[in-house]
């Protein structure tokens, strides 16, 4: 049965206007690879009264700096016997995920278990990935230190999540250490913290995070000069 034209008409005037989803580009990432985590979680801050810092407790296990679109993985806690095979998920992210990617994983109850180690981490740079954020712990740290790949986690422990956790998603929203991370966001960390950054509010919040940045790297040396941070702040409005 032929479509009326009405509904012809209807449905390209609804493809014309369907917008894509915002992606972060390269220069948009370089941006925020030469800013601080500290200001653009003060941007965040600013522009949208957001706390958009992962917990205190989410730290490097090296010196670390970088940024990348969120790539997301969640398990659920529960025991069985199945064996690896109810976590093929968390793999597949690996191989599939496009070089410059960070790896977001989140573990229900995660804390005492580590997330990933030796090999996943070392899958994950032979990929390009550009780091990896785990709410959990981690473990295998000597490999990992080995290969410099940059690993933030809330902890370090010698345990699997072989039969005690399932995959239940790959590329969905997440709440990663206190903070909601979707696929795409834009994830800065360095060894302040973790920040994240929606992509759609990422330019806005990079351009002041830059003027942050510019003002905090001013007021440094007029510290310096004058040994005055109450005259610093007066003249340049940043603590």
């Amino acid at each position: 049965m032929k479509k009326p034209l009405l509904a012809i008409a209807l449905s390209f005037v609804f493809i014309a206007f369907e917008q894509p989803e915002p992606t972060a580009n390269d220069d948009l990432l370089q941006g925020f690879r030469l800013v601080e985590a500290a200001s653009v979680a003060d941007a965040m801050e600013q522009l949208y009264g957001t706390k958009a810092y992962m917990y205190h407790d989410m730290r490097p296990l090296a010196a670390a700096k970088f940024v990348g679109p969120a790539v997301t993985v969640a398990l659920k806690k529960e025991e069985h016997r199945e064996g690896a095979k109810v976590l093929q998920g968390m793999l597949d992210e690996i191989d599939e995920a496009p070089a410059g990617s960070v790896y977001v994983m989140v573990l229900e109850d995660g804390l005492d278990y580590a997330g990933i180690g030796g090999l996943m981490s070392t899958a994950m740079k032979a990929r390009g990935f550009a780091g990896a954020v785990v709410d959990a712990s981690v473990r295998d740290t000597p490999q990992i230190a080995k290969i410099q790949f940059p690993v933030f986690s809330r902890g370090i422990a010698p345990s699997t999540t072989v039969n005690h956790y399932r995959f239940a998603g790959k590329n969905i929203p997440v709440k990663c250490a206190g903070v909601e991370v979707r696929p795409g966001d834009i994830i800065t960390a360095d060894m302040d913290g973790v920040v994240v950054v929606p992509v759609e509010k990422a330019r806005e919040v990079l351009q002041r995070a830059q003027q942050l940045d510019n003002t905090e790297h001013s007021t440094l040396p007029f510290i310096e000069k004058y040994r005055s941070i109450r005259e610093a702040v007066a003249k340049f409005g940043r603590i």
